[in-house]
């Protein structure tokens, strides 16, 4: 495998290009982990601007034409659409479990059948969601199951 690291000027984009003849689980864990770790929210904290890690995320939320992001103990609101987090953070950890969640998979403690073909997750700092079941397929899929 050849690896080239190229300076870029001033104000240009950083960009990063895969040429592979596979993409095997090795390489889409190392696509994954360059997409989460360089993935920040900007919040509002009691008027100071923070930066949160995508990778201490456990949900997103919107309700009433307003997007949550949703920590272990705090709850903010972000300038953000669900589409636009969804594409972003495709081929990562998180999956949209409804019209209105998002769900960081890797902060899943466990999953439960729920009524009516959906599936409950329950979060690792306790909280439940319920996943639609139009989305159990998918991460059932996702799963291995």
């Amino acid at each position: 495998m050849k690896i080239t690291i190229q300076d870029i000027a001033p104000g240009e984009e950083e960009e990063i290009i895969v040429r592979c003849r596979d993409l095997d689980e090795a390489l889409l864990r190392v696509i994954h982990e360059l997409k989460t770790r360089r993935g920040k929210f900007t919040i509002t904290d009691n008027d100071k601007i923070r930066q949160i890690d995508a990778d201490d995320v456990y949900y997103f939320e919107a309700v009433d034409n307003k997007v949550f992001l949703c920590l272990e103990k705090a709850v903010f609101e972000i300038k953000y659409k669900l589409y636009e987090i969804e594409e972003e953070y495709a081929g990562t950890d998180f999956f949209r479990a409804s019209k209105s969640v998002i769900i960081n998979l890797a902060k899943v403690k466990q999953f439960a059948p729920d009524f009516g073909g959906r599936f409950e997750a329950q979060m690792k700092n306790g909280e439940k969601l319920i996943i639609s079941r139009q989305y159990v397929p998918a991460l059932k899929k996702r799963l291995g199951m």
